[in-house]
C-alpha cells in the first residue's frame, strides 16, 4: 500500500531565499528609477550663478571695439628705382601736395639719358644733311629741266620753220625729217626730266618726313626719360600726414616698391571686426554710439567688407556728427552698434552656460530651490547683457547661468 505523505507547514528556507531575491530585485529597480547616479549630480549651490528670468525691454545691440583711422590713406610707391640719396621729411610730419619727401640716385638712368641725347643729336644731323642733299638735288633738277625746256622750244621753232619751207619745196626732205626728229627727241627729254624732278621731290619729301617722325619720337622718349629723372624726387601726391616711411640713407629702392603712406586727416573713420554670427544682420546704414568723457558720440556704418577671416569680418564706421576734440589715429573706442529697435521680451542674463549648450537647454531650479533639472529652451537674439528667450521658460523662473562643463550628462542637479 502507498504511504500518505503529509505536507509540512511553516516557512521553509527556500521560501526565504525566493523572498529575499524578490526584495533585492525590487530594490534594484527602485534604485535605478529614483537614484540613478548617471543622471543626478550633487553640486554646491554657493558656487553657481543663478539668475531669474524677467520680462523687460530687449535692446538689440552688440558691443564692439573700434580703432580710429584716417578717412583715407594713400600709399606712395617709387615710380623709379634708385639709391636713397637724401631724406627731406620725417615720419609724422605734415606734407603738402608736391613736397619732395626723399631723393633717389640712379646712375644707370643717367647713362640711358646720355645715350638718348647722343642718338638725338645724330638724328638731327642726319635730317639736316638730308635736307641739304635734297635742296642741292632739287636745284640741279630744276636746272636740267630748264635746259631741256630751252632745247624743246628751240627744236620746236626749227621744226615749224622747216615745215613751212618744206611745204614750199625750199629745203630737202631730209633736212625737214631731221628737224622733226630733233623736236620729238627734245619733247620726250623734257617729259623725262620733268617726271624725274617730280619723283625726286616726292622721294626726298618722304625721307624728310620719316626723319622728322623719328626725330619727334626720339624727343618724346628723351622727354619721358627726363621725367624719370624728375621721378627720382619722390613727392607727396596729396596733402596729409606722412605715415610709415620705409627708407634709409643708402638703401636701394626698387621700381614700384612701396615707400610710404600719407594719411588724409580731414576726417576720420573707425575700423572694427564683428563675429561672423552677425554677418546677416550687419548692413550699411546702421548706427552706433560711444561715450568719451561726459559726452555721447554717434557713428554710422559706412562699409561692410564681405571677406570673413578667422570667424570675423571687417566694417568701417564714420562720425554722424561731432567728433572728440582730442581724437587721434590709433585710439580705441567701445561702440554700441544698434541692430534693431528695442522690443519687449523674456530675458535671462548672459552666462557661460551658452558655450556648453549652444542655447538649446538650461538647468531650471525647482520652486524649493533644492534641485535643478535640464529643460529644452529656444534662445533668440542676444546683446552683451541678455539673451532673448523665445520658448521653454516663464517669468520669474530661476536658471543656472554659470558654466556646465563640470556637470557632464547629468539630467538633474541636487543643490546642497
Amino acid at each position: 500500500m502507498d504511504t500518505k505523505i503529509e505536507k509540512k507547514k511553516g516557512i521553509r528556507p527556500k521560501h526565504t531565499i525566493i523572498v529575499s531575491m524578490a526584495l533585492l530585485f525590487l530594490s534594484f529597480i527602485g534604485y535605478l528609477a529614483f537614484n540613478d547616479s548617471g543622471s543626478t549630480l550633487k553640486v554646491e549651490k554657493d558656487k553657481l550663478t543663478i539668475s531669474t528670468t524677467v520680462n523687460d525691454k530687449f535692446n538689440d545691440y552688440i558691443s564692439i571695439s573700434g580703432l580710429v583711422q584716417p578717412i583715407s590713406t594713400v600709399y606712395l610707391d617709387a615710380y623709379e628705382g634708385g639709391r636713397v640719396l637724401e631724406i627731406l621729411i620725417e615720419e609724422g610730419s605734415m606734407v603738402k601736395k608736391g613736397d619732395v619727401i626723399l631723393k633717389l640716385e640712379n646712375r644707370e638712368l643717367y647713362g640711358q639719358i646720355l645715350n638718348s641725347e647722343t642718338n638725338l643729336a645724330l638724328k638731327q644731323n642726319d635730317l639736316r644733311q638730308t635736307q641739304i642733299n635734297f635742296e642741292s638735288k632739287r636745284i640741279g633738277g630744276q636746272k636740267s629741266l630748264l635746259e631741256s625746256e630751252f632745247q624743246l622750244k628751240k627744236a620746236k621753232r626749227k621744226f615749224e620753220q622747216y615745215q613751212a619751207l618744206y611745204k614750199e619745196e625750199l629745203i630737202a626732205g631730209e633736212e625737214f625729217l631731221q628737224a622733226e626728229e630733233s623736236y620729238e627727241l627734245a619733247k620726250k627729254s623734257y617729259e623725262v626730266n620733268k617726271f624725274q624732278v617730280k619723283q625726286d621731290s616726292l622721294l626726298s619729301t618722304s625721307s624728310i618726313k620719316d626723319l622728322v617722325k623719328d626725330l619727334t619720337r626720339m624727343k618724346q622718349t628723351l622727354s619721358m626719360e627726363y621725367e624719370r629723372i624728375d621721378n627720382l624726387n619722390v613727392k607727396a601726391p596729396i596733402d596729409g600726414q606722412l605715415g610709415t616711411l620705409d627708407a634709409e640713407l643708402g638703401k636701394q629702392i626698387g621700381r614700384g616698391q612701396s615707400i610710404a603712406q600719407i594719411n588724409v586727416l580731414t576726417d576720420f573713420k573707425i575700423e572694427s571686426t564683428v563675429d561672423e554670427h552677425y554677418i546677416d544682420r550687419i548692413k550699411k546704414g546702421l548706427t552706433g554710439t560711444f561715450e568719451r568723457g561726459d559726452k555721447v558720440y554717434e557713428v554710422g556704418l559706412k562699409k561692410v567688407y564681405p571677406e570673413v577671416r578667422e570667424g570675423k569680418f571687417k566694417i568701417d564706421m564714420v562720425f554722424a556728427g561731432d567728433q572728440p576734440d582730442n581724437i587721434r589715429t590709433g585710439q580705441n573706442y567701445y561702440i554700441k552698434l544698434q541692430l534693431g529697435e528695442p522690443t519687449e521680451a523674456l530675458l535671462i542674463p548672459r552666462g557661460a552656460f551658452f558655450q556648453s549648450t549652444g542655447g538649446q537647454w538650461v538647468y531650471v531650479l525647482d520652486s524649493t530651490g533644492e534641485f535643478a533639472v535640464k529643460r529644452s529652451v529656444k534662445i533668440g537674439k542676444q546683446n552683451p547683457k541678455y539673451y532673448e528667450v523665445l520658448e521653454g521658460l516663464q517669468v520669474g523662473e530661476q536658471v543656472i547661468t554659470s558654466g556646465y562643463d563640470a556637470f557632464g550628462e547629468s539630467d538633474k542637479l541636487n543643490l546642497k
